[in-house]
């Protein structure tokens, strides 16, 4: 049975109620548990745990330690396009607002490549909007060649794709590939995603299958916060988790926590905030009960905020992010998908996690090893 299969066995009321109902000894149970598994991820996000937030940050906290020593790896996001054919109602780069759009030539992604090191990055990670036709696989077919030679990692954050592509993309040299779910409440994913090939809430639940079974090096997750209830939405991406662990045992994870930013023709609210301490929370319970996992945390969130949280639990961090296409060489027109809350160069935020104690790894040094 694929992840997938097994995850729609879960109801989404039936999940939210029994986290809902958690409490304090539950909590203190998960804490003490040798081996966690869901049942006490469950406990550790429910309002029950929120008490308990600086033994949960402790034990994150040496988890981490035990498992990435006093290191964190940089990565930068590159954005190829912002040509998109969804209508999503809370993304910048949806199909109906009026922006001007761009997908990057080959030039033009010399001269960012060209920027990007220059800042010292060695890690990139790939994005566009998901446009098949003018932004699919013809064109990553095209441009990965140029951009693979030049770094240690490259990951792809893209629309899904079929197991066939994907196969194709890790012989054209890509690790890791992220797709979030956005939400796993189907209605409201319905209510969000209007037009498109993004519609198929199943087409997209069945993504890291199709990635497990092409033999992808990396595959991330992660729930867009604010779409729905932060903890149900968090308590199926962590079942998901586990049971693509379970079927991909070969395979790496890692897991972000973005959440809802501002982005232009903006008029989204979020149905479910969730507050800086909460997300603390939610990153400390991921890293207690997936020792292994990565943890990523990206240029959404306020410096304040990155310098206080990352040496409880995170080992991936972006820095200098732009986030529209051609941000990095030239000053661009073209609008961001979202804004970004720390602005900081690239040597300033490594400066700051020196400062901590943490050394900013650049050179993903596995691919000595596999490649």
């Amino acid at each position: 049975m694929k992840s997938a299969d097994a995850l729609r066995q879960y109801d989404w009321d039936d999940v939210s109620l029994t986290l809902y109902a958690k409490t304090q000894r539950d909590v203190q149970s998960a804490l003490r548990h040798p081996a966690p598994g869901w049942q006490e991820f469950l406990a550790l996000i429910s309002p029950a745990a929120e008490a308990s937030l600086p033994s949960m940050a402790e034990k994150a906290n040496a988890l981490t330690r035990q498992r990435f020593g006093h290191t964190v790896s940089m990565f930068v996001p590159l954005y190829l396009s912002n040509l998109c054919a969804n209508e999503c109602t809370y993304c910048g780069f949806t199909m109906s607002n009026k922006i001007r759009r761009v997908k990057l030539s080959p030039q033009q992604i010399k001269d960012e490549i060209r920027a990007i090191k220059t800042m010292g990055f060695d890690s990139l990670l790939l994005v566009t909007g998901e446009h098949e036709t003018k932004a699919g696989m013809a064109y990553f077919n095209e441009v990965l060649p140029l951009i693979r030679p030049h770094f240690s990692h490259l990951a792809m954050e893209v629309q899904p794709l079929s197991t066939d592509d994907y196969r194709k993309l890790v012989k054209l040299g890509v690790d890791s590939v992220l797709v979030y779910q956005e939400t796993y409440h189907r209605a409201h994913y319905g209510q969000y995603h209007l037009r498109g090939q993004k519609q198929d809430f199943d087409w997209r639940l069945e993504t890291p299958d199709r990635l497990g079974e092409a033999g992808m090096n990396k595959i991330g997750l992660g729930a867009l916060l604010g779409l729905s209830d932060w903890r149900t939405d968090s308590a199926l991406t962590a079942m998901h988790l586990y049971l693509l662990q379970k079927a991909y045992w070969k395979t790496r994870f890692s897991i972000a926590f973005p959440r809802i930013k501002p982005c232009a023709g903006d008029q989204f609210s979020p149905v479910s905030d969730i507050t800086d301490k909460q997300l603390v929370q939610l990153i400390c319970a991921y890293r207690i009960c997936f020792p292994e996992v990565e943890l990523s945390l990206s240029t959404r969130e306020s410096a304040t905020f990155r310098n206080s949280v990352v040496p409880l639990a995170i080992n991936q961090l972006s820095a200098a992010s732009q986030t529209q296409p051609g941000g990095y060489s030239e000053k661009s027109d073209a609008l961001e998908q979202f804004s970004t809350e720390d602005t900081r160069s690239a040597n300033d935020v490594a400066a700051s996690l020196l400062a901590q104690g943490i050394e900013p790894v650049w050179t993903d040094w596995l691919q000595q090893f596999g490649r």
